[in-house]
């Protein structure tokens, strides 16, 4: 499909546009408005927040506390500067930036799209989940780590009555903690936290760690708060299958010591750490290189957010996962630099400030890595009959066939030859485990076998929103 012709460049006056309304994107707009910009604030969500802070429906009756815990003062400080917000922004919920080019956006409303001019774009549209998939992760009642936090913060309800959690990062024991603590007067138990990585790399980042006090105890707190409540909490593990039929009845998993080991459970969540989403920088033709903290391949971005591209500014997780509060003020700061790009300023003391204290985070997030390590032995332990691609039923057989039988070095041309990625997430999913898969089955280093490029539509789209006119009255042109 051909997207209509992109119209002329904007004029100078056209607002500034940011895209998503997380910690990054509200930070970002309440710095515009304070400098006497009305910018246009578009996110996919009914209400501001963003995941992290994600707000459940109006008239919703849990407090704060029981929903984000530690941070419900910041959850609160986030809500409330959103709020203060609408009347001074061009607030636009429940709105899809599809496409991107020079100086235009594509934004589908409901089953309608039309076309937006921008002159300067602050790019705020956060992270999702890393998933690595095994045997069985396809049945009903597995979930990411991502998504139980939703159904427990939007919906008030937990994936099912005995919950197991697997995978790595801080957020395995957030999510754990939070849904003991939400269930408990329900008859929720956990069942597990099943954490891939070793407890010797925990000990080795404690250095690393220290950068950030506060945010650390918060995590000693969750580990200790379920050891205490007679959660059983196993460190380098290997998930082998999720066991059952029709749906997920338990995990199937090794310990460290090699010996195997069944845990019932009828809900089970998993994820390692997230992964930003890069789509929209992507289609902005923003410059990429591979990071290695991250393991994947991220927009380039100075230290106030910059991308490669004249007047476009990335913020937050989207560019490179470093956590909420470090949205927050790399949202400010990219704001800062679009005033200061647009004005023709030096940068002020607050952004030099704001740079010294993300610099602070890169060191702690190093430590996060070194703590929760990628489990980088998965492809080769990865079974031949394992999906990969569950959108379009892609075992990891047939990729590292295509692989023997081709010689694909490039992971777009694996895709072009498998279908990988090809389906409804558009490689959000599989997109790491396939370029896994490819890495070893090529005996390439990770950073060669490339990326899979975004293409419009970056999400699923309504067929009546091609046939909407676009913002110039001229409907999309089909091939």
């Amino acid at each position: 499909m051909n997207t209509p012709q992109a119209p002329d460049k904007a004029p100078a006056d056209t607002p500034a546009v940011i895209v998503g309304a997380g910690p990054a994107g509200i930070r970002a707009a309440q710095t515009l408005v304070a400098h006497g910009l009305r910018p246009i604030l578009i996110d996919e969500a009914a209400r501001g927040g963003g995941q992290i802070y994600r707000q459940p429906p109006p008239g919703f009756s849990r407090p704060p506390e029981a929903l984000y815990g530690f941070e419900a003062g910041r959850a609160r400080a986030v809500h409330e500067a959103w709020l203060a917000l609408l009347p001074q922004v061009d607030y636009r919920p429940e709105q899809l930036v599809w496409n991107a080019g020079p100086g235009w956006l594509d934004v589908l409303q409901g089953e309608r799209s039309q076309r937006l001019a921008w002159s300067q774009l602050i790019v705020a549209t956060g992270a999702t989940d890393r998933v690595l998939p095994l045997p069985g992760w396809t049945l009903p009642g597995v979930y990411t780590l991502g998504g139980a936090q939703v159904a427990l913060k939007y919906q008030g309800c937990t994936i099912g009555q005995r919950v197991l959690l697997t995978g790595t990062g801080p957020l395995l024991y957030l999510v754990a903690y939070q849904i003991a603590q939400a269930g408990r007067a329900h008859g929720v138990q956990v069942a597990g936290v099943l954490d891939t990585a070793g407890w010797a790399g925990k000990i080795a980042a404690l250095p690393a760690l220290l950068n950030q006090p506060a945010t650390l105890a918060k995590g000693q707190y969750f580990l200790a708060w379920l050891l205490a409540h007679g959660v059983p909490v196993h460190w380098g593990v290997q998930p082998l299958q999720v066991l059952g039929r029709e749906r997920v009845e338990g995990l199937r998993w090794r310990d460290r010591q090699g010996r195997e080991h069944s845990t019932a459970a009828d809900g089970l969540a998993l994820g390692y750490a997230l992964r930003s989403e890069t789509q929209l920088a992507d289609l902005l033709d923003c410059r990429f290189e591979f990071n290695a903290l991250n393991r994947s391949h991220l927009p380039v971005r100075d230290a106030a957010g910059r991308s490669s591209v004249a007047g476009v500014y990335l913020a937050g997780d989207g560019a490179g996962i470093q956590g909420a509060d470090a949205a927050e003020w790399a949202g400010e700061r990219a704001a800062l630099a679009l005033l200061e790009d647009r004005q023709g300023l030096a940068p002020s003391p607050r952004s030099r400030a704001l740079d010294a204290k993300l610099a602070g985070i890169a060191r702690f997030r190093q430590g996060l890595e070194t703590a929760f390590p990628f489990p980088t032995d998965w492809a080769a332990q990865a079974p031949d009959e394992l999906v990969v691609c569950r959108c379009e039923n892609i075992t990891a057989g047939e990729l590292r066939q295509q692989v023997k039988d081709t010689g694909a070095p490039e992971l777009n041309r694996l895709k072009a030859l498998s279908r990988v990625g090809m389906g409804r997430c558009q490689g959000r999913m599989c997109g790491l485990a396939a370029a896994e898969i490819l890495a070893h089955a090529s005996g390439q280093p990770i950073e060669q076998v490339g990326r899979l490029r975004a293409q419009a539509p970056i999400k699923p789209l309504p067929l009546m929103a091609y046939a909407s006119p676009g913002a110039e009255g001229t409907a999309p042109e089909n091939d």
